[in-house]
């Protein structure tokens, strides 16, 4: 449940690390000119399997002032901050995420349903989530989910049934799980983010799921997870979510319709009526 002000952070967070994040979302705020529609943890801590030493994530929307999108040369469409150890802070321009979107990447609409949440207007979140419901194309979904998940399954070398780095497993798992999810849901577009919640509402077999919380249970424990063989049971299942996702995958991604870049615009242009700061 978030604050009335959009947060909602566990008490597991380094307050030091939070302070910094808001520090550096405000001093964006003053140095650019955009409002922060939408700032979210992402990555490992947001998708359910963190480590002790994970760093932190943030991602965020923002928004420009109106002037700034009839600019024949717009400003970068990212804000980035100098990137440590323990802190990654960046996000997008409205116009970046609504152009993605409709095109099929899943990212923004993960950040948008993020658990964890650093600051942002829930009204703009539901918006804009509104809009990446309306324009999705499931089947772009599923190939983004797919390509991702494949590239880092083939990367960690888990197939062949080596010894491989389990941290790296993870980058596939939750793909794999996602696109079981989206396979159990067939009407739905909006997939969670978090790894338990993907299998708490798309099960998988006992000798999936065992495994699989036992490697969450151990990251959650362990700086530095080691090598080891992935369970076959959970090497098969992977697997068989991605040959079954690429099975369908055989046609050319069509690219967004006239429809739904039309929506997607109309939608675009009342966020910019309700959400850009003066200037």
């Amino acid at each position: 449940m978030t604050s009335p002000g959009g947060r909602a952070l566990p008490a597991s967070f380094d307050q030091a690390v939070v302070a910094d994040v808001d520090d550096r979302l405000a001093a964006i705020t003053r140095e650019h000119g955009v409002r922060i529609g939408w700032a979210v943890e992402s990555g490992s801590r947001a998708w359910g399997f963190p480590s002790p030493d994970s760093d932190y994530d943030c991602r965020f929307v923002f928004v420009r002032p109106r002037s700034a999108y009839l600019d024949p040369w717009p400003p970068r469409d990212v804000i980035e901050t100098p990137l440590d150890a323990v802190l990654d802070v960046n996000g997008w321009d409205l116009v970046k995420a609504v152009r993605l979107a409709t095109g099929g990447n899943a990212t923004v609409g993960e950040w948008l349903r993020s658990p964890f949440v650093y600051a942002g207007e829930e009204e703009f979140r539901d918006e804009l989530l509104a809009l990446v419901a309306a324009v999705a194309d499931r089947s772009a979904i599923v190939r983004h989910y797919l390509h991702v998940g494949r590239d880092h399954w083939e990367r960690s070398g888990a197939a062949d049934g080596a010894a491989v780095h389990l941290k790296r497993v993870f980058y596939a798992l939750r793909p794999a799980a996602t696109l079981h999810w989206m396979e159990q849901h067939p009407g739905r577009v909006t997939p969670p983010m978090d790894l338990g919640a993907l299998l708490a509402e798309a099960p998988v077999p006992d000798a999936v799921a065992r495994p699989v919380a036992d490697l969450v249970a151990a990251k959650a424990v362990t700086r530095e997870m080691g090598s080891g063989v992935v369970p076959a049971a959970v090497r098969a299942w992977v697997q068989e979510r991605f040959e079954r996702a690429a099975s369908d995958d055989t046609v050319p991604p069509p690219g967004a319709s006239a429809a739904a870049r039309g929506e997607a615009a109309t939608r675009f242009r009342a966020l910019l009526d309700r959400w850009a700061p003066p200037g």
